[in-house]
């Protein structure tokens, strides 16, 4: 049995995969430290907002920074292979590989809505019939990672990337 405590009860608060694009953590092409991928500001000065507004990768340690002004998003899919960014390809910073797949996440607070499901006992999703019901993040994570008798290990994989994020 998992040392951490459960939550009896999860709710899908239908996020979906694109409302965490806004911030996302990646390992630097450069440094190999971290970096933050975030909405650049535009020629106004203002930050644009959606899903193709323009991105900027910068590294605090080594100081490179990098520019996304494309259409065009590479949302990964391969559950054998550690996730990268959508806008530059960039490695994650937050994965962890376990014998299932991959765990991952673009920064902590879509860790943590993760940690929180797989840790309940019910959860409860968004039905089916009702619209984007099936688009949710925990509606579309791995049959292996909603399994009760794969917790242990998921939850093990989620404070691997904790502590590793206290070592960077």
């Amino acid at each position: 049995m998992s040392s951490i405590p459960l939550r009896p009860r999860f709710r899908d608060p239908g996020s979906t995969k694109f409302d965490f694009l806004s911030s996302v953590l990646v390992c630097c092409p450069g440094c190999r430290k971290v970096a933050r991928v975030g909405t650049a500001p535009d020629s106004s000065g203002l930050h644009g907002h959606g899903l193709f507004a323009p991105r900027r990768l910068v590294c605090r340690s080594c100081g490179i920074a990098k520019e996304w002004n494309r259409r065009v998003l590479a949302l990964h899919r391969d559950r054998h292979t550690p996730a990268t960014d959508p806008y530059f390809d960039v490695r994650l910073w937050l994965p962890t590989e376990t014998r299932h797949g991959w765990v991952w996440a673009y920064h902590l607070e879509h860790l943590d809505l993760i940690r929180r499901f797989v840790q309940a006992p019910l959860r409860e999703g968004i039905p089916w019939h009702e619209p984007g019901g099936k688009m949710t993040v925990v509606a579309r994570l791995p049959g292996w990672m909603q399994q009760a008798r794969n917790r242990d290990e998921v939850l093990r994989a989620i404070a691997r990337i904790h502590a590793s994020l206290l070592c960077a």
